[in-house]
């Protein structure tokens, strides 16, 4: 992971919105394994959006490059450059 600013987001599985938010990955793993979750908790960029941070770090390639003008996938815009790990009953997989 680059370095800046990052918090860490829990995604439920089959949950629309986050579960928590995190400053560090070690007070998310103590939730997570506290109440037995299930899902992804991810790094994300404080205060920049995930693609316009890819975009910066020139990790937007291809077909990407011509959507950045839909709010659609902007708006829900990942990439496998951020750190995330998986979680099934509280223990990473």
């Amino acid at each position: 992971m680059t370095s800046g600013v990052w918090v860490w987001v829990f995604n439920g599985d089959g949950g629309r919105f986050p579960g928590g938010v995190f400053t560090s990955r070690e007070q998310a793993e103590k939730w997570i394994r506290a109440r037995g979750l299930s899902g992804v908790l991810t790094a994300y960029p404080l205060d920049e959006g995930c693609f316009d941070w890819a975009l910066r770090q020139q990790l937007v390639t291809g077909r990407a490059l011509n959507r950045g003008d839909d709010p659609t996938f902007v708006g829900s815009f990942t990439t496998a450059s951020q750190e995330h790990h998986h979680y099934k009953d509280g223990e990473r997989v």
